[in-house]
């Protein structure tokens, strides 16, 4: 009797799926996808064809001139303090927050019982939910008030250089709103940093700690390199909030067009905070200037979100 070997049998061919709810969902996402981004083009083109008209009508060059006469006859009008403003106070935002951000995360993730990281993750993540206006009531009414101190410090130990010379008079300036948004981008940084690090593997802190490695030494080996791109791309996040942020901003400074050599001057300006108080009282030309600077804070912000994205593409441990 002859023994044939027979080949062990495959895996069932593939078959593929034709049930209507798929077929269905798979049109709503792909359509929904599509819609997204006719909204994003559309609001593009609006403010394109928006700001073409006023540039035209522009006396003044759009991105160097130091002033704000759109309503005026001819207008000229310029973004320069703006810009600085917006970038300044962004900056300042991302230097107090994101260092205490990826101490608040470390804390929850690493360092303290889940009886307290459980309810203090919570009071973190509720701060996003403070509407811009009641940040910007507090910041009015008790923040300014209370920074003539800071100021008053910064001044005697770091005046003679030039940034934080301070001469008196109400801290509605740059650096107080750099602080305020510093408070409202913190949530943002410090959720996603914290998802982050939880994500770090296990194997690699574990294999630190039986090497006889500190707690401190295991993140720093193990936990900052592997979060390091989530980290960036969280406070990158945190600085597209910051740069749009408008209410808060509008309470709180002071608005003129001048840039100070002191970031404890009172006075300038960002785009959000411009477009916010002057856009009632604006004409046609005004509203279209508007439009203009805020052509150019949507195409900054798009940068910003962008670059984000880029950032954690590289990782296929975030797009997995």
């Amino acid at each position: 009797m002859e023994i044939t070997s027979a080949t062990p049998p495959g895996p069932p061919p593939a078959r593929k799926t034709s049930r209507a709810g798929d077929r269905i969902f798979l049109g709503l996402s792909r359509g929904s996808g599509i819609l997204l981004l006719v909204i994003m083009a559309a609001i593009a083109a609006f403010l394109a064809v928006r700001a073409t008209t006023a540039l035209s009508k522009n006396e003044g060059d759009f991105f160097t001139t130091f002033e704000w006469a759109a309503n005026s006859t001819p207008p000229k009008f310029g973004i320069a303090v703006l810009a600085f403003g917006t970038v300044v106070s962004s900056v300042i935002a991302m230097l107090i927050a994101v260092p205490v951000a990826i101490g608040i995360a470390l804390f929850i993730s690493h360092y303290a019982p889940r009886r307290l990281a459980a309810p203090l993750s919570y009071v973190i993540d509720l701060l996003a939910a403070v509407p811009s206006i009641v940040y910007g009531l507090w910041g009015a009414l008790f923040l300014v008030p209370h920074l003539g101190g800071l100021y008053t410090w910064l001044n005697d130990y770091f005046g003679w250089t030039g940034v934080f010379e301070y001469q008196g008079g109400a801290a509605r300036s740059l650096f107080t709103i750099g602080i305020l948004l510093a408070i409202m981008i913190l949530p943002i940084v410090t959720s996603v940093s914290r998802e982050v690090f939880r994500q770090a593997p296990k194997m690699h802190e574990e294999a630190a700690l039986a090497l006889g490695a500190t707690r401190w030494e295991v993140i720093r080996m193990s936990v900052l390199p592997f979060g390091r791109s989530g980290v960036i791309s969280a406070s990158m996040l945190g600085l597209g909030r910051a740069l749009g942020e408008t209410m808060a901003v509008a309470t709180v400074l002071s608005p003129s067009f001048t840039i100070g050599k002191s970031l404890l001057d009172p006075g300038g300006g960002t785009f959000a905070q411009n477009i916010a108080s002057s856009f009632k009282e604006s004409g046609e030309i005004g509203k279209d200037a508007l439009i203009a600077s805020g052509l150019v804070l949507f195409v900054l912000t798009l940068l910003v979100n962008g670059a984000a994205r880029l950032i954690i593409a590289r990782r296929k441990e975030y797009t997995a």
